[in-house]
């Protein structure tokens, strides 16, 4: 069975401990074989020659991209640098996996696009929160219909810390919007199934970062947190029931279908017929619970570069087409904009 070689660009915390780390496990070895990496780091240069045997090194990444044997570029650089660098592996005839934020602006993504279908490459976007199982769970549960109409979803990506890194500085693109907003927002839009533009209200706000850029979004969607505690990361509630998940254990429950009491205007009285009373019935309630295993660090990737794999080997169809991630960015757009934050960096 063929390999397909690949060439990392970025040897930091994605390219090296998501990407890579998936690459160096038996189910990433079946399928590909780290050819090339490029890191400015030499220390890291020199790590990735004992952790990739036999890849080579290059401080530029562009001597990666002028190799003809690489099959696959991962595009793990800082995230001002997704587009330009993404670009040049087009342009080189680089199948592409870009890290999210796809870029900052729907423009870019599109001259991406276009750039990929000039020179007949495939390009992706590293959105594998969507494959994740507690997720994919998520979705077959609603997919049911049991949990009726949806008619509120809610998740939240929280924790309380602070940061003083590059992803809390505007000029690299920073700030959790665009780092981890990618996830929910992706996730949020796969859920309502709407190709539109939904109607945003978001607040952005910097509360404990040592950079200029935000630590805590709120993004509300409608269509036709920074928080200490998180005991959910998923909410949902529908007509017929409701939906509470982590991204370890899933809670929901649903009754059956009933009709619904006749309308009244006429007082409701209690068992004696006389004593005021509220309305009241007996649903008869079904509820589960389930433990998940796996995560969007481990099971995530291994969907995602499998799915890629047999994209480009049979034909397959590819889960995260770059195309329907332009709503995600232009949301994102709207959003800075509603929120203007001032560069002190």
């Amino acid at each position: 069975m063929k390999k397909l070689r690949v060439g990392i660009i970025g040897q930091g915390r994605s390219g090296r401990d998501i990407h890579g780390a998936f690459f160096r496990t038996e189910a990433g070895q079946e399928h590909y074989e780290v050819a090339a990496v490029s890191d400015l780091i030499e220390a890291r240069r020199e790590r990735a020659k004992a952790e990739y045997p036999g890849c080579a090194v290059y401080e530029d990444y562009r001597d990666l991209l002028a190799r003809d044997d690489i099959d696959v570029v991962v595009n793990s650089t800082f995230s001002h640098f997704h587009f330009p660098v993404t670009m040049d592996a087009l342009k080189a005839g680089k199948n592409v996996v870009s890290e999210k934020p796809f870029s900052k602006y729907a423009m870019e993504c599109e001259q991406m696009i276009r750039c990929a279908e000039e020179a007949g490459v495939t390009l992706t976007v590293f959105q594998q929160s969507r494959v994740a199982p507690y997720f994919v769970r998520i979705r077959e549960i609603i997919g049911t219909g049991l949990l009726g109409e949806l008619q509120q979803i809610t998740i939240r990506f929280s924790g309380f810390s602070r940061r003083w890194d590059w992803q809390t500085c505007l000029r690299y693109y920073g700030g959790c919007l665009q780092n981890t907003g990618p996830h929910p927002l992706d996730q949020a839009l796969t859920l309502l199934d709407y190709d539109g533009m939904p109607t945003v209200f978001s607040q952005l706000r910097r509360i404990n970062s040592a950079g200029d850029a935000e630590d805590y979004a709120k993004v509300i969607l409608t269509a036709p947190p920074s928080d200490a505690y998180s005991d959910f990361t998923y909410r949902i509630s529908g007509q017929k029931g409701s939906l509470s998940a982590t991204t370890s254990k899933i809670r929901w429950k649903y009754f059956d279908d009933c009709p619904m009491p006749a309308f009244t205007l006429e007082p409701i009285c209690g068992a004696d017929g006389l004593s005021p009373a509220y309305c009241s019935e007996k649903l008869n309630w079904h509820e589960f619970e389930e433990d998940l295993k796996g995560s969007a660090f481990d099971a995530g990737p291994r969907v995602f570069y499998d799915n890629l794999y047999r994209h480009l080997t049979e034909g397959a169809e590819l889960l995260i087409k770059p195309e329907k991630l332009i709503q995600q960015i232009r949301i994102m757009e709207l959003v800075h904009a509603q929120n203007p934050l001032v560069s002190d960096r």
